[in-house]
């Protein structure tokens, strides 16, 4: 697609970046067959062409308004769209350029504004936590809205204290602890049993994510630049193997560290290397299965259990890793199974976008809840699994069947 950049963007990095990606798009339409927005809406411009298409008219000194704002908002950023697109183009990157562009030019009513403001600065926040304490001491008492966003307390259980020779670092993330403690726990001890200790630095915080997709980008790079002094000594040193991520919402933003920060000159090089160190913990599986097998045999806890799997979009479209944890986790004595139809669509979490945007938010949290309820056939699961945090708070607001961390049950089995 052949643009020409208003002067205003030809002299900025930003719209020289969102020019090769456009050159890139043929607009083919084939990413609008896998859009979850068009899905549901059936409008042009709530897929990524005709987002493309509002974007590049921006860039090429079009006036922006708060039609193509919301346009651009509607947008889940879950990237199903560049797993289909068979010329590569980067669709993630170009709509928060675009999204960053047009909020510089259009104003948001006072009441988004503030929503969003509280949003960014709030679930990064210490005072998260304490917080998020209180509404489940009174969750039954909460309007069904504000519940839905408040999960069960869940036991967190014991940090392991064996030290190993192997070691890697790991996000704690910024909700995650508060949420669902258990996911953390349950990870160092599933790596503790492997031979692999587990380390969290004190210093790191939220991956940048909130941040930089609500358009408070520096803000976000803010937050990438802390962790990766938080984790430098031990990079630096070698004294790790990997960075492992279990909520692959903060995995593929850590993984793009790298790009995000390159026209930094004090933290590219940084940057890069922590990016090529991250891994998404089920890239771990393959290695550990042959001790996990050896330590699982006859001890799988009630094997007769179905387990729906939903994948994030975080984790299949964002980081293109597909399959492994269905397959590893089988080879484990697991009953594991994906949906057999659009296993490849947003469940609408998408970070704080089912908070921003309930209305196409939960038609798609129900859409795949009914598909995951059909993993088996006639047979509903007994329990949901996925692989982020937010996916399962917001699959489970809208099931009473059990939604967990796959690292979750693994860690059970093990006990």
């Amino acid at each position: 697609m052949q643009t020409q950049l208003s002067p205003e963007y030809a002299a900025r990095p930003d719209g020289q970046e969102a020019e090769a990606i456009l050159r890139k798009c043929v607009h083919c339409g084939f990413c609008t067959a896998t859009c979850p927005t068009y899905q549901l809406l059936g409008d042009e411009l709530d897929g990524p062409r005709g987002r493309i298409y509002l974007i590049k008219q921006v860039l090429e000194g079009a006036e922006p308004t708060r039609a193509t704002q919301t346009h651009l908002d509607r947008c889940l950023t879950c990237r199903n769209c560049e797993s289909t697109c068979p010329s590569g183009v980067q669709y993630g990157h170009l709509v928060d350029i675009g999204r960053k562009i047009v909020d510089e030019k259009v104003p948001r009513p006072a009441a988004e504004k503030a929503l969003r403001w509280a949003l960014k600065e709030g679930l990064p926040s210490p005072l998260f936590a304490p917080a998020m304490k209180a509404g489940q001491a009174v969750r039954g008492l909460l309007p069904a809205a504000l519940k839905a966003k408040v999960p069960q307390p869940r036991p967190a259980g014991a940090w392991p204290t064996r030290q190993h020779a192997r070691k890697v670092l790991m996000l704690a993330g910024c909700v995650q602890p508060a949420m669902m403690p258990s996911i953390n726990t349950a990870t160092a001890r599933v790596l503790d049993a492997a031979g692999i200790q587990t380390v969290v630095a004190a210093k790191a915080g939220c991956c940048g994510a909130v941040k930089f997709h609500l358009n408070d980008q520096e803000g976000g790079k803010a937050e990438m630049r802390a962790n990766i002094d938080a984790w430098w000594p031990l990079v630096e040193s070698g004294g790790v193997e990997a960075i492992v991520m279990n909520a692959s919402g903060c995995g593929v933003t850590v993984k793009e560290y790298g790009h995000l920060l390159k026209d930094d000159p004090a933290y590219a090089a940084k940057a890069e290397r922590v990016s090529a160190l991250t891994r998404d913990l089920s890239e771990l599986l393959p290695e550990l299965l042959p001790e996990l097998a050896r330590k699982l045999q006859g001890r799988v806890q009630q094997p007769d259990t179905l387990y729906a799997y939903h994948p994030p979009c975080t984790l299949q479209h964002g980081q293109k890793l597909r399959g492994g944890v269905e397959t590893h986790l089988n080879q484990l004595g697991f009953k594991l199974r994906a949906a057999r139809n659009e296993s490849h669509l947003c469940c609408g979490s998408a970070g704080t976008y089912s908070v921003l945007n309930p209305e196409l938010s939960y038609p798609l949290r129900d859409r795949k809840l009914d598909v995951l309820a059909q993993a088996f056939g006639e047979q509903p699961p007994d329990v949901i699994l996925s692989a982020n945090i937010g996916c399962i708070s917001h699959l489970q607001s809208g099931t009473g069947t059990p939604v967990r961390h796959w690292v979750e049950v693994l860690d059970e089995a093990l006990m």
